[in-house]
């Protein structure tokens, strides 16, 4: 099986504009309050009176509702800042975790996206009682076919999980903290990783790309993810770049809800999708279909 490139069930890029050079400091923090004024603060985690406020450091870590900030007091709040080589195995398993997840929402959610799929499946329930005449087989067709769609999205996701776990995610430090122009950020909570964010260049389009974004499953609904999305849209204005583009798979409504939150606009959708994995076999392509949507973030005018 042919691994390419790293590429994500939910992927970003970000298209750059002509000047890649770093701002100088004082433009990055305007730059910085605008990305503020364009996403408001998200509520803070409870906990004592925060100190009177220090002049402005350089982005680093950042406070989950501000746009920077020193790394807090242990209990005292999620935080966002860069990857570090001890959290490789926790942000493995952040990602693994995610993504199989994608098994059951793909099998069985994702069929309320595919029509033909759905038309086609009773097509095949017509079938078998047309030559059984039997109302116990034919209604056994269903779970048959749905097992089978478990079955092939298990065996795509496993074999994605396969390439990405081999090229990028098994070292996160050359990928993404060596290469200029990406980076790997981590939400903190308590000293323990609990999201990940990936953004990396791509000389050849002058773009870059946001990738690798998850939640662990039991910290969600705080805000992370959100945070996790400004981190990257903040990089792409301090960086120059001029917009945010974002493609995805993901099924849950709530993903998709979370991009518009950010600003973005859905710019269309494909079913013609090809995820990394994939063998397009006939057998897959009976039981396995993802659709493709599509995002844009105008952070500047070209």
């Amino acid at each position: 099986m042919h691994c390419g490139p790293p590429d994500m069930v939910c992927e970003t890029k970000i298209v750059a504009a002509e000047d890649h050079e770093a701002l100088p400091g004082a433009q990055k923090d305007a730059l910085l309050a605008a990305a503020g004024a364009m996403w408001p603060p998200l509520p803070a985690a409870p906990g004592p009176a925060a100190a009177p406020a220090a002049p402005p450091p350089a982005p680093g870590p950042q406070a989950l509702g501000g746009a920077g900030g020193a790394e807090p007091a242990e209990g005292r709040g999620v935080y966002i800042r860069e990857f570090r080589a001890a959290e490789q195995e926790a942000a493995r398993r952040i990602f693994y975790d995610g993504i199989m997840e994608r098994i059951p929402n793909t099998a069985f959610r994702g069929l309320r996206q595919h029509p033909r799929a759905q038309l086609l499946y009773a097509l095949l329930a017509a079938l078998c009682f047309a030559l059984t005449r039997s109302l116990l087989l034919t209604c056994l067709v269903p779970a048959g076919l749905l097992a089978l769609r478990y079955y092939y999205s298990r065996k795509v996701v496993l074999a994605y999980l396969d390439c990405a776990l081999h090229t990028d995610m098994a070292d996160i430090e050359q990928y993404y903290m060596k290469p200029p122009g990406s980076c790997f950020w981590v939400a903190v909570l308590d000293g323990n990783v609990v999201g990940i964010v990936a953004a990396r260049a791509h000389a050849a389009d002058n773009t870059v790309e946001l990738l690798r974004m998850s939640v662990d499953s039991r910290f969600r609904g705080k805000g992370i993810a959100k945070a996790l999305g400004r981190k990257v849209l903040e990089f792409a204005l301090v960086h120059n770049y001029s917009a945010v583009v974002l493609g995805t798979t993901a099924v849950k409504v709530a993903a998709h809800k979370l991009y518009e939150s950010l600003g973005f606009r859905h710019m269309g959708s494909s079913d013609r999708y090809v995820m990394p994995g994939m063998t397009l076999s006939l057998a897959e392509r009976l039981f396995f279909q993802v659709r493709y949507h599509r995002y844009r973030l105008q952070l500047r005018e070209e």
